[in-house]
């Protein structure tokens, strides 16, 4: 399996409209081949501090992580190439609802454990 995720610096006070592009989209996705599932990550502000052992409220912001579960690379890749994906990315948010570049990274599953 792999896992697409797309770390994005959302700005603040824009964090529940870009939810909201999340939770009111229809893209498609669900019926590409090869498709698994899809996961939306809200970053927190607790951070661990190595020197003292605890967790504290951070200033730095997180990025939301969006991910995509593939049964193969290539079935992504086909998913990009689509109709669907086109449809997924024609509505295109406001450049202000981000704090930075967002940045795609492809992993292979070698290891799942559940409770």
């Amino acid at each position: 399996m792999f896992v697409i995720t797309n770390r994005i610096p959302v700005s603040e006070g824009h964090e529940d409209a870009f939810e909201d592009r999340f939770r009111h989209s229809m893209s498609g996705i669900e019926k590409s081949p090869g498709f698994v599932k899809n996961l939306i990550l809200r970053p927190v502000s607790r951070r661990y501090d190595a020197k003292t052992g605890a967790y504290r409220e951070s200033e730095e912001r997180g990025c939301y992580l969006v991910q995509t579960y593939w049964e193969t690379e290539e079935a992504f890749w086909n998913w990009t190439a689509s109709d669907s994906f086109r449809a997924a990315h024609s509505d295109r948010p406001p450049p202000e609802m981000f704090a930075g570049r967002n940045v795609l990274e492809i992993h292979q599953l070698i290891l799942e454990r559940e409770a």
